[in-house]
C-alpha cells in the first residue's frame, strides 16, 4: 500500500516536470498567454480604424477647397477600412482583408498629400504612425515588419529622404517600443502560465503526500486492529491461548491486511451500513445486543471506516471489558448516521492511556475523522464505556 503511494506520487512528480519545460520552451501555449495574444489581436484593428477615422475627420479640415473632392474619398477610403477592422475583431483573428485595407488606407493617404495640405502633411504622418503600431500588436513581426517597410518607403517616395528624416526617427523609435512592449507582455503571461502550472504540480504532488499519510494512517489502525491485537491476546494469555481460535484470528488477519493493500474503494457507492454491521456482530465471540433503525445507506468509504472502528470497539470489550456481552445501535439522524457500542464492564480514564496505544485513537477517532465524521469515547472505572460515531461530523 505505501510502495503503491509512493510510486503515484513520483509518477506525478515526472508528469509535471515536462509541462513546466515545454511552458518555459514556449513551444504550447498556455491559457494566459493565448488570452493575451487573442486580446491584442482583437483590438488591434479596431483602435486602427477608430483611429483613422479621428486622424482622417481633422485632417479633412486642412485639405483646400478645391481638393475637398478627394479629401472625401479619402475618408470614405477610411470608413470602408474602419469596418472591415470591426468585422475582423469580431471575427477574432487576423485577416488578410484588414492588412490589406490598412496598406491602402496609408499608401492612398501619403500619395496624394501634395493635394490634401501639403507635404509632408499631419494627416499622412499620423495615418501612417497609427498603422504601424497596430500592426506590431496583430501581425508576426515576418509580415509587420515588412509591411512597415513598406508604408515608410512610400512616404519617403513622395516626401523625399531630406523631408522625411524626421518620420523614419519617429516610426523607428515608436514600432520598436511597440514591439517591446509587445514582447514583454507575453513574457508576463507566459511566466504566469508556467507559475501557475507549478502551482497545479504543487497541489498535486501534496494532494498525493496526503493520501500517502492517510493511507499510512490507515494501515497502522487496521495492522492494529488484526495482527497486533492477535499478538497482545498470545503474550497476555501465553499458554492458555487456545491454538484453533489463534489460528482462526491469523486467518482474519491475513485475510483483512492482503485484502485492504489495493488502496480505498473504487467506487463510493451507497452501502447498507446496517448489513455491513450485522456482518461484525456475526464474526464478534461477544454477545452482541443489536438495534437496527432505518437501514441508512452512507458511502462505502464511510461505511469502512464504521465498520471498522466498531469492530475495534468490540475487540477492546473483549479485551478489557471483563465482559462478554455489548450493546450496538445504528439509526439515522437528520441526513447523517449515528452509531453506538457500549458495555457495562470495567471501564478506564481516557487519560490514562498511553499515547502509544493507537486502539482509541487511531484506530476509532482518526479513522472516522478521516472521513469526515467524528467518534466520542465515554468511559469511567466501574461504569463501563461508550463509543459513539457520527457521520457527518457538525
Amino acid at each position: 500500500m505505501l510502495a503503491r503511494a509512493t510510486t503515484e506520487l513520483r509518477q506525478s512528480r515526472s508528469h509535471a516536470k515536462p509541462s513546466r519545460i515545454a511552458m518555459s520552451s514556449g513551444s504550447p501555449l498556455g491559457s494566459v498567454e493565448a488570452e493575451f495574444l487573442t486580446t491584442a489581436r482583437r483590438f488591434a484593428a479596431p483602435v486602427r480604424g477608430v483611429g483613422l477615422l479621428f486622424i482622417s475627420a481633422f485632417g479633412l479640415l486642412a485639405v483646400p477647397d478645391d481638393t475637398m473632392s478627394l479629401g472625401f474619398a479619402l475618408l470614405g477610403l477610411v470608413v470602408v477600412g474602419a469596418v472591415v477592422d470591426i468585422v475582423t475583431a469580431i471575427s477574432g483573428r487576423a485577416a488578410p482583408l484588414a492588412l490589406g485595407f490598412a496598406i491602402a488606407r496609408v499608401v492612398a493617404i501619403c500619395a496624394t498629400q501634395e493635394w490634401t495640405g501639403g507635404q509632408p502633411n499631419q494627416w499622412a504622418l499620423n495615418a501612417l504612425t497609427t498603422t504601424a503600431i497596430t500592426l506590431q500588436w496583430e501581425w508576426p513581426p515576418k509580415v509587420a515588419i515588412p509591411a512597415t517597410a513598406g508604408l515608410l518607403a512610400v512616404d519617403l517616395a513622395v516626401v523625399g529622404f531630406g523631408e522625411g528624416g524626421t518620420t523614419v526617427l519617429r516610426l523607428l523609435v515608436e514600432c520598436v517600443v511597440t514591439r517591446l512592449t509587445f514582447v514583454l507582455l507575453r513574457r508576463s503571461s507566459r511566466r504566469v502560465d508556467v507559475l501557475r502550472d507549478r502551482r497545479a504540480a504543487l497541489e498535486r504532488a501534496e494532494a498525493l503526500a496526503l493520501e500517502r499519510h492517510r493511507r499510512e494512517r490507515e494501515y497502522l489502525a487496521l495492522l492494529h486492529d488484526t495482527a497486533s491485537a492477535t499478538f497482545l491476546l498470545v503474550a497476555v494469555h501465553g499458554r492458555d491461548t487456545d491454538r484453533a481460535q489463534v489460528a482462526g484470528y491469523a486467518r482474519h488477519d491475513l485475510t483483512a491486511l492482503t485484502g485492504s493493500a489495493g488502496g480505498p474503494t473504487a467506487r463510493d457507492s451507497p452501502v447498507d451500513l446496517n448489513a455491513s454491521l450485522h456482518a461484525v456482530v456475526q464474526r464478534s465471540p461477544l454477545t452482541v445486543e443489536a438495534e437496527w433503525r432505518d437501514g441508512p445507506l452512507v458511502p462505502a468509504s464511510v461505511a469502512l471506516a464504521l465498520v471498522r472502528a466498531v469492530r475495534e470497539a468490540l475487540a477492546n470489550i473483549e479485551r478489557h471489558a471483563g465482559v462478554d456481552n455489548a450493546a450496538l445501535s445504528a439509526r439515522r439522524e437528520g441526513d447523517g448516521v449515528v452509531v453506538e457500542v457500549a458495555d457495562t464492564g470495567l471501564g478506564f480514564r481516557l487519560d490514562e492511556v498511553p499515547h502509544s496505544h493507537r486502539g482509541i485513537r487511531g484506530s476509532v477517532v482518526e479513522r472516522m475523522t478521516a472521513v469526515g465524521g467524528g467518534a466520542v469515547v465515554t468511559s469511567r472505572p466501574g461504569a463501563g464505556t461508550s463509543v459513539r460515531l457520527v457521520w457527518p461530523d457538525r
